[in-house]
């Protein structure tokens, strides 16, 4: 559940008493001190209360979220994200919860929603350009294998820390520990402990509380062992004379402190590092193997916030340098916390921020060869679920321990041990010969581009004297190869690593140009609004001067290229292009042309190329203020003709497109007045544009009235609405409906 890694990284203890009068400003100050469990208990009193509201609602749900109870979260964050007071952060959270509910497609709404708000957000931004996010992670090939731990209770349990060679620290509130009668407020919850456990053929056995000095009042969490065994890095609540500490906010922060394990096994010489601080939580320390970094999460000043990976040098003197944060690859606005780095470099961490299955999910971060971090993954199932996965935790022998709390554990987080089963590949080498296409002749120094998924270009080369080439490539990547040579047509082939077996350590890919007959016609196909290239798109191209009849299907550059070898320089063109894919609307457009020149001629800078998706409402295609009229009246106004034009444009560019033009009004105002004055309305304004289209039979206007309110704001008959004007504002709108696109072949008007 979220509770722990929350807590993890923000704890309190709250005193049962309150200088505040009334219920809600309790709640509030509970809220405020992060004692989510007491101020939930509250806020679920006052529902429905005169002091309800959305913002009220906002800080109900946010208790259930960060207490990991999903549903009651998407429950209330539900009244919350329609209203005006909804913050981009419900909105995000919401969708959160409910991906961590399995609603994937509802979540992904919500979450375009949350993109749509704050566009520059790298969470939004993620998962706008990985839209099939969710097969891309469930069809790749398993990483580690999973088995569920007998030693869990239906407490909460996780971590699987090596100390020695058979033997594993982790952490737990399973005991009750009687002289401590306090709880975390955070969730209602005991105060988590260390405990040791024994290695046995992929158990945990030999559980035991760990005594001695280790274990103090409130909560001890995530540590690491040197590789010598000789000193602990374990995080803990501030503590100071054993008292808490509290930052100003009244929230007792977190701080990793060190000590030396004696030979029997105590900790001694206990100290906190230099690197925390009581105004912010300092956590979850892991140790590189030879040393010398020590990786830990925090969510100190001039992060990317919430909590951030960072790393810090270890001197020779047992000092610390300067913490670094890792960086946007690693980093975002969410989560991202219990790093573990491996022998092999390899840094695993849990984010909520990147695009995941749910909850945190798991990553790791694979070094290239100057060692700096450049490749992230997601490590998918089964080590990802819906629900919270974190502190993966992998030894030498690539066995070892994550956490969860997915369905059909104990009761809350549980510990998994792990088997690696296949390596994550830190390069793949391509190779291949460019060859003349209708020959077969290779091209001894064509130049070769090495293009990334955005198309930047990454590496260069020149084909030998054999016309071969190679690049190294990284693994769970697509790239482009693109071959260019004097006198030939320029080529490319895609290619993707992402389903390569981890065996396959090289592959192949030979690329063939066309030589260049001296004239062609180049035409490149665009999504209208992202412009990005269309991969897929069918061309039925006609020669209207011959008759010839061509199709081609685009590629993932999105174009076609055809050699006219027939055509010589003073000769006329003429070709008609009909452009289809499917989701968007069909194009038929005419290229008519003088070849003056040799060369290529470019169809997409005579012609608008690009597809627009096929939409329900002509507000999907453009920008449409509200159509405004004045009081009690529906004659068109200059402001509303401005609007009204660009419906014009649309309707003649698809002179096939058939429109509803549909008014609507608020509840004020009786029933049958506003039904009257918004069929005036909508007749007005499709009479206006039925004078400026082709066939003015393809719009029509229709009032709604106060029929299709979009909010609860009723207040017909004996009905008192209390809505504001923005709410009422709401449902005084006018849609342009589509109801259809005509046949298969749409013609465009240019």
């Amino acid at each position: 559940m979220k509770s722990f890694y929350i807590t993890f990284l923000f704890l309190t203890v709250v005193s049962a008493a309150f200088a505040q009068s009334g219920k809600l400003k309790k709640a509030d100050s509970y809220y405020d001190k992060i004692a989510y469990a007491e101020a939930a208990e509250l806020y679920t009193e006052l529902v429905g209360s005169e002091v309800d509201s959305p913002k009220m609602r906002a800080r109900l749900a946010d208790c259930y979220y960060q207490m990991g109870d999903t549903d009651k979260a998407e429950e209330f964050y539900q009244t919350v994200v329609e209203t005006s007071e909804a913050t981009p952060e419900d909105i995000f959270n919401y969708a959160q919860s409910l991906k961590e509910n399995g609603k994937y497609t509802e979540s992904d709404k919500w979450m375009m929603n949350f993109h749509s708000l704050i566009s520059d957000d790298m969470r939004g931004k993620q998962f706008a350009s990985n839209p099939g996010y969710l097969q891309e992670i469930e069809s790749q090939e398993a990483y580690f294998s999973l088995s569920h731990l007998d030693m869990n209770t239906a407490a909460t349990e996780f971590g699987g820390y090596p100390v020695g060679d058979n033997k594993v620290y982790f952490v737990t509130n399973r005991k009750k520990r009687v002289a401590v009668k306090r709880i975390n407020t955070f969730n209602n919850e005991k105060f988590l402990d260390f405990y040791s456990a024994s290695e046995g053929d992929g158990t945990l056995e030999n559980v035991n509380y760990v005594g001695g000095n280790v274990n103090k009042k409130y909560h001890e969490g995530p540590l690491c062992v040197s590789s010598d065994g000789k000193t602990v890095y374990f995080t803990r609540n501030n503590m100071s004379s054993g008292k808490n500490q509290k930052d100003n906010n009244g929230v007792q922060n977190l701080k990793i402190y060190s000590a030396t394990v004696a030979s029997d096994g105590s900790w001694i010489n206990e100290k906190e590092l230099s690197i925390n601080s009581k105004e912010y939580s300092v956590g979850h320390p892991s140790l590189s193997s030879d040393g010398k970094t020590l990786f830990f999460s925090s969510d100190m000043p001039g992060g990317f916030g919430g909590a951030d990976i960072y790393k810090v040098a270890i001197l020779d003197d047992g000092s610390l340098g300067k913490p670094e944060n890792l960086g946007a690859e690693v980093n975002t606005e969410g989560q991202e916390m219990f790093p573990w780095i491996t022998a092999e470099g390899w840094l695993f961490f849990a984010s909520d921020g990147h695009v995941g299955l749910g909850g945190l999910d798991i990553f790791v971060m694979l070094p290239d060869q100057s060692g700096d971090f450049n490749k992230r993954v997601n490590v998918g199932k089964p080590i990802n679920s819906e629900k919270d996965d974190f502190a993966l935790i992998l030894k030498s022998d690539h066995k070892g321990y994550v956490s969860s709390n997915r369905e059909n554990g104990n009761g809350s987080d549980d510990i998994y041990s792990v088997v690696l089963l296949r390596d994550f590949k830190t390069s793949i080498l391509v190779k291949g010969v460019i060859t003349d296409l209708g020959s077969g002749e290779i091209l001894p120094g064509a130049s070769v581009n090495l293009l990334g998924e955005d198309g930047n270009v990454l590496s260069t080369t020149a084909a030998d004297a054999n016309g071969t080439y190679s690049f190294e490539l990284e693994p769970e990547m697509v790239y482009t190869i693109a071959a260019t040579n004097d006198k030939y047509f320029d080529n490319s082939v895609s290619l993707s690593t992402k389903e390569i077996p981890g065996d396959v350590e090289s592959i192949e890919k030979d690329v063939a140009l066309e030589k260049d007959p001296g004239i062609s016609i180049y035409a490149l196909i665009t999504d209208a609004k992202t412009k990005q290239q269309l991969e897929g798109v069918t061309i039925q191209l006609v020669d209207n001067m011959t008759g010839a009849k061509e199709n081609y299907t685009t590629g993932a550059s999105g174009d076609l290229r055809k050699a006219l070898a027939d055509k010589k320089l003073g000769e006329r063109g003429s070709y008609n292009f009909t452009i289809s894919k499917e989701g968007y609307l069909t194009k038929v457009l005419t290229y008519n042309v003088e070849f003056d020149k040799e060369g290529q001629y470019d169809v997409h800078s005579a012609l608008d190329l690009s597809l627009d998706p096929e939409v329900k409402d002509l507000r999907e295609l453009v920008q449409i203020n509200p159509i405004n009229f004045d009081l009690g009246k529906w004659n068109i106004r200059k402001d509303a003709q401005v609007e009204l034009d660009k419906i014009v444009e649309i309707m003649n560019k698809y002179p096939k497109m058939v429109v509803e033009l549909g008014a609507h009004t608020d509840c004020r105002g009786s029933e049958s007045f506003n039904m009257r004055l918004s069929d005036k309305r909508a007749k007005s304004s499709a009479e206006y544009i039925k004078s400026k289209i082709t066939d003015p039979d393809r719009i029509y206007g229709k009032g709604y009235g106060e029929s299709q309110l979009l909010n609860n704001c009723a207040c017909e008959g004996t009905v008192v609405s209390n809505c504001s004007d923005e709410e009422h504002e709401k449902n005084r709108r006018t849609e342009f409906k589509v109801i259809s696109v005509g046949d298969s072949n749409v013609d465009v008007k240019q």
